[in-house]
């Protein structure tokens, strides 16, 4: 319901600081600027969220330590009403009312169940941003039309659903957020209409301001109680005695001045969702409700042109829970039945419980995809590398899928990294190393080896516990260590392709001077 301030009128009030008379003359009068044009926010303040997300029955008290006093920073609607007050110390609150419940303030929980709720609402607009440890901003431009109109949203999505979960809020809609955020501070609900923003601010105190504590005490002092008040005092002076920060936010709550947001998340390049008047619970409903916004999604994606390399899931939970489920391509992709086999089997992580009221399917990331593949008709080489790739996706949601690429190193265990399936692999410029084995020997063992001459290769090895004669071998490939990465100590090796009488093909190294003393090892084996 909409709240309508009536206040008798008000009689202008002298200035407070003649010295500044003849500046304020001087200068021309300030024009007030609005935010950009056709901006509309809702601001959201949960006054009572450290109190009431603890969901204790009875008066329920928070209390913090400031210096060497215990606080109370939080009081439950039965604590008020038996005459408690948030800023008295913790012994005077206990007096009054000895059976209430005592809570330490958990600071961490507080902003762990403001980010729940900004969650939450993302299915209003996909621009929320958190402000202070009780607020939210809302950009609902373009989206209030969904619901009805500003006030509809207003009163009949949101503050119902927010009640519901048993949480106190107060909402209002304005074409600034500075001004609506100064209008929940002060216990304001409504929408402002444009244009009226620094008539419907005017009257309030200076609680809607967000001011510290000590400033607002010397405004009260000087009998400055409303925002109207200290506007009409000359700005030069406002500026020179309080400093920038008592102007700033004056021209944040009179919407001439914009308040960014910061969003909780980037908002997703597309994005579809469905509401229902009853809650999905069943399997079957979810995969229904995901197979009509994966049609959604796609036509849009083919209608720009583009393809989806990432989704994203979200399911609103009737009780105010947030469930999220992300999958990933490797290749831009349209094709609705290959991202309803990646979603398969990762929606039993959703847990219905009461029931989802509200399922969206976003693309937070998509790619230019113009091929034709999908309406030609054709199998071809176009077509069979995107059945690979989405072989490779389904097998991704399993287990890591990755391939070898080529480094610019000779140095075998810096020579291969591992990359994307689906990244491109381009060999380095004049990489052609000899044959090696496909797999290395993560700690290679050492060999006992005999040699017709120290420098020559080896004629006969020991392998376990028998000594093997070599067949053949080939002449030894020197590699130097790397001087611009390796420790100055770091020795050379010798690497020998080697087969012994048993047929098994060795990949054996010498590391260090030539001679009896040299050591061999095992570095792999060869197909």
């Amino acid at each position: 319901m909409r709240h309508r301030c009536c206040r008798p009128p008000r009689l202008a009030m002298p200035s407070l600081f003649p010295e500044a008379a003849d500046e304020a003359v001087a200068s021309p009068p300030k024009v007030a600027r609005a935010g950009p044009p056709g901006r509309r926010f809702l601001a959201l303040v949960f006054p009572r969220l450290p109190v009431e997300r603890l969901r204790c029955p009875g008066p329920v008290a928070v209390w913090a330590t400031q210096g060497p006093r215990r606080i109370v920073t939080s009081l439950s609607a039965e604590a008020e009403a038996a005459g408690l007050e948030i800023g008295q110390t913790l012994a005077d609150a206990q007096a009054i009312l000895p059976g209430m419940t005592l809570v330490p303030q958990d600071a961490a929980g507080d902003a762990t169940a403001l980010e729940r709720l900004a969650l939450w609402a993302l299915r209003f607009t996909p621009l929320v941003g958190r402000v202070g440890a009780h607020g939210l901003v809302l950009d609902i431009t373009g989206t209030e039309h969904l619901f009805g109109g500003e006030a509809a949203l207003l009163q009949e999505a949101v503050l119902p659903r927010v009640t519901r979960m048993g949480l106190s809020v107060v909402g209002a809609v304005a074409s600034s957020a500075g001004t609506a955020l100064a209008l929940v501070r002060a216990g304001w609900g409504g929408v402002v209409p444009p244009g009226r923003e620094e008539a419907t601010v005017a009257p309030l105190p200076l609680i809607a301001l967000d001011l510290e504590p000590p400033l607002v005490a010397v405004l009260h002092g000087l009998g400055l109680r409303e925002v109207g008040n200290v506007v009409a005092q000359p700005r030069p002076a406002l500026v020179r005695r309080f400093g920038a920060t008592l102007a700033q936010a004056l021209d944040e709550a009179l919407g001439r001045a914009t308040r960014p947001i910061t969003p909780i998340r980037p908002p997703p390049e597309m994005a579809v969702g469905r509401d229902f008047i009853e809650p999905v619970v069943t399997r079957a409903g979810i995969e229904a409700a995901l197979a009509a916004l994966l049609e959604d999604l796609c036509r849009a994606l083919r209608e720009a042109g583009r393809g989806a390399r990432r989704m994203l899931l979200r399911a609103y939970r009737a009780d105010g829970d947030v469930q999220d489920i992300a999958i990933g391509t490797g290749l831009a992709t349209r094709d609705p039945q290959h991202l309803a086999r990646l979603f398969q089997e990762k929606l039993e992580q959703l847990a219905p419980d009461c029931g989802f009221d509200r399922i969206t399917l976003e693309a937070p990331r998509t790619d230019p995809l113009t091929g034709t593949q999908d309406t030609l008709g054709i199998t071809g080489r176009a077509e069979r590398q995107e059945e690979l790739a989405q072989l490779l996706d389904r097998l991704a949601q399993r287990l890591p899928v990755w391939r070898l690429a080529p480094r610019a190193s000779h140095w075998p265990e810096r020579a291969m990294a591992r990359v994307s399936a689906f990244d491109t692999v381009a060999v380095p410029k004049g990489w052609a190393p000899r044959p090696r084995p496909v797999r290395l020997l993560r700690q290679p063992p050492i060999l006992q080896v005999l040699a017709q001459v120290p420098d020559g290769p080896p004629f006969r090895l020991r392998l376990g516990r028998a000594w093997h004669r070599v067949l053949r071998a080939e002449e030894a490939e020197r590699i130097e260590p790397e001087w611009w990465r390796d420790r100055p100590d770091r020795l050379s090796r010798d690497y020998y392709r080697v087969e012994l009488d048993t047929g098994v093909r060795l990949w054996v190294c010498r590391a260090g001077p030539m001679g009896p003393d040299a050591r061999w090892v095992l570095h792999g084996h060869l197909p």
